[in-house]
């Protein structure tokens, strides 16, 4: 916990670069979010090769982060949690002035049923 998903338009290739985007994502959660770390935030990427946006005028580019965390924290703190990762989204894909990029950040608690396990490496 946290699980993040990033859904973005094989547009944005060039312009936003998973490593870093994900390693300042883990640092906000950490500092926006009580009980949140570094070390806990789990990030995935899936590039979307079609991505159709009203009328399907050129140009066009989304990014979709779908963060998802225990339950217990207020709508106020999802909601500022929301709004720091749709500025650092912003911020990523910058570099995209070819195109109006669409992006959108949902934050939701994880299903009371969410349940994990870490195996940790075995040792050399």
């Amino acid at each position: 916990m946290p699980h993040i998903l990033v859904d973005h338009d094989a547009s944005l290739r060039e312009a936003l670069d998973p490593r870093r985007f994900a390693h300042a994502l883990h640092a906000l959660a950490a500092e926006t979010v009580d009980g949140i770390t570094v070390e806990s935030c789990k990030t995935r990427f899936r590039c979307v090769d079609e991505a159709v946006i009203a009328h399907d005028e050129p140009q066009q580019a989304l990014v979709h982060v779908d963060f998802a965390i225990l339950p217990g924290r207020s709508t106020d703190t999802k909601t500022r949690l929301a709004e720091a990762v749709l500025e650092l989204v912003r911020a990523h894909t910058s570099a995209a002035t070819d195109r109006t990029v669409h992006a959108s950040v949902e934050v939701r608690d994880l299903d009371a049923a969410y349940v994990k396990h870490v195996r940790p490496a075995a040792a050399q």
